[in-house]
């Protein structure tokens, strides 16, 4: 992006924050092109003025912001997702059953899912049906229901008595953000309620959410975090909301992203499990 003047770079940044949630520093001063000081400075006044509210290592609107949609998503982090998605990928074995829930994040295990040999995936999510379409060594079941355009997922009594018929070795759950104290954060009351029973009929429950995501809080529909989920998160999260989230029995795995220049794409990161 070319250089800009510090007001209508704020005003792009409140912009942003309305529009897609949480503004971290690290993207931020990535999309300008200024240092990450700049960028904090630009918070504060911001902050000052009562326009942003600051969080762990960025800030949010004040306001309610709108759900983002998945296309608006779907680039936003690339490599920590592509990390996550590999670190998730890597625990599935041959002849098992997942449950993939919709999302960005998931969507990207859904792509590296495409070399996986003799698996059985279900999924609410259109993305993740995309991706697996025309793999002949996947079989993919759709669970079906109510259509959600903005999350491109399904939800709903046809999805929730799909499911009851079914159960599964590994579900990948996305979220809207994730607190320590009250769980996983979705649009929708119907999108938590889905978790909740999608996490009843697997063995393994994993919740896929970038960094960005701990500590935001952007709706008040919530689904419970229990202690023996895993959250897959990459190594840019801030290290007291994962202690926080520690604390309170739930295991954390730190993937590592590689970071690279704009324009130049990533070769092959790998993922790592942290302090389990």
């Amino acid at each position: 992006m070319s250089a800009i003047g510090s007001n209508a770079r704020r005003d792009r940044i409140v912009h942003l924050a309305t529009t897609t949630g949480l503004a971290s520093v690290e993207e931020l001063s990535q999309l300008f092109g200024v240092t990450a000081s700049t960028i904090r400075r630009d918070l504060a006044k911001l902050t000052t003025d009562g326009r942003l509210a600051r969080t762990y290592g960025g800030a949010m609107a004040l306001a309610a912001h709108p759900e983002a949609s998945l296309r608006q998503r779907t680039g936003e982090a690339f490599e920590a997702k592509r990390a996550i998605a590999r670190w998730a990928a890597a625990e599935v074995r041959p002849g098992e059953s997942l449950l993939l829930d919709a999302g960005s994040t998931v969507g990207a295990l859904a792509h590296e899912l495409r070399t996986a040999k003799d698996v059985t995936v279900a999924t609410t999510g259109l993305t993740a049906l995309q991706e697996l379409a025309d793999v002949e060594t996947v079989q993919v079941e759709c669970l079906g229901g109510t259509l959600r355009p903005l999350s491109q997922g399904f939800v709903g009594p046809l999805t929730e008595a799909a499911l009851e018929r079914l159960t599964f070795d590994r579900l990948f759950l996305g979220t809207d953000g994730v607190s320590p104290e009250h769980g996983i954060c979705e649009a929708d009351l119907r999108q938590t309620r889905l978790k909740e029973l999608m996490a009843r009929r697997a063995d393994r429950v994993y919740v896929l959410a970038h960094a960005a995501k701990l500590g935001r809080r952007p709706f008040h529909a919530w689904t419970p975090l229990r202690a023996d989920w895993t959250l897959v998160t990459d190594d840019g999260a801030d290290p007291a909301i994962v202690e926080a989230l520690r604390s309170r029995g739930v295991t954390v795995v730190l993937a590592k992203a590689e970071h690279h220049p704009a324009g130049h794409p990533a070769g092959h990161p790998a993922g790592h499990p942290a302090g389990q």
